[in-house]
């Protein structure tokens, strides 16, 4: 399987989405943000066909897109009730505008349908050199943000309120966050698709935290569970005629099954 290029490629890029969508998903869920995340998941389709039609690179639409609606987002304040209301109400409002110009630029551009499929649903097969390094680089950059705010920002997750109380920043906290979260998104989009990878980005994180609620612990399992789906994936993928994408979900869905008996049988 080696032997070929573009497996080695698909396994390196593979494993570097894996480790930093876990990662960045576990403060994510943690942080009760997955429906943000799925925003900025489906808002990174619009971006790549924008850019297609335009004649640009499909990645550099996904990083556009999806930060710029991670700042509309981080617009809004989230230390209440009401003001969690009206961020679910902006991230709606955004899911809803970022599809319809999908569909705008899509129809647009009349290219092939395959290119909409990858688009949608990735292609982990056929990932070059330089996506390679662009997604190693995209990859330490996020992961050494996070690594820098760590301890303030698992604080300002845990109890917002009490830690603006003491002095953590936690509104540009949340603004950082989630540029991070944009930008891991617009990452694993690029060899997922845009409705796929939604299952490394939460799956893993969900079933850690049905584990183990220590954070080391939990981001450790979460990436763990997060590198076993991928590359049991391609392998499997590899020798099947069916899709990655469909091999990712499947076995993600089996991992948070697990997870969760796991935590009936032996309670976090």
């Amino acid at each position: 399987m080696f032997s070929y290029h573009f497996m080695v490629n698909a396994f390196s890029a593979g494993t570097i989405v894996a480790v930093l969508a876990a990662f960045v998903g576990w403060f994510m869920v943690l942080r009760e943000q997955s429906f943000a995340g799925h925003t900025l998941s489906l808002v990174g389709f619009p971006g790549a066909a924008g850019a297609v039609w335009l004649g640009a690179s499909a990645g550099l639409g996904f990083f556009a897109f999806c930060t710029a609606a991670a700042l509309v987002i981080a617009a809004v304040p989230r230390s209440t009730a009401h003001t969690f209301s009206e961020e679910s109400a902006v991230i709606g409002t955004v899911q809803a505008f970022a599809l319809a110009c999908g569909l705008l630029f899509v129809s647009l551009y009349e290219g092939f349908l395959n290119g909409v499929t990858g688009l949608l649903f990735g292609n982990f097969l056929g990932i070059t050199d330089g996506q390679v390094r662009a997604l190693l680089v995209t990859a330490v950059a996020c992961v050494g943000v996070l690594a820098a705010v760590w301890r303030p920002l698992l604080y300002a997750s845990v109890d917002p309120d009490v830690a603006s109380a003491r002095g953590v920043p936690s509104r540009a906290l949340g603004v950082v966050f989630l540029v991070v979260l944009g930008l891991a998104v617009a990452e694993a989009a690029q060899i997922t698709g845009a409705l796929l990878v939604f299952a490394l980005l939460v799956v893993p994180a969900a079933a850690a935290q049905r584990v183990t609620a220590r954070p080391d612990l939990g981001i450790a399992l979460a990436i763990g569970f997060a590198l076993a789906i991928v590359w049991s994936s391609l392998t499997i993928a590899y020798w099947s005629p069916y899709p990655v994408g469909f091999w990712i979900s499947a076995i993600a869905l089996v991992v948070y099954g697990a997870a969760r008996l796991y935590a009936r049988v032996v309670p976090v």
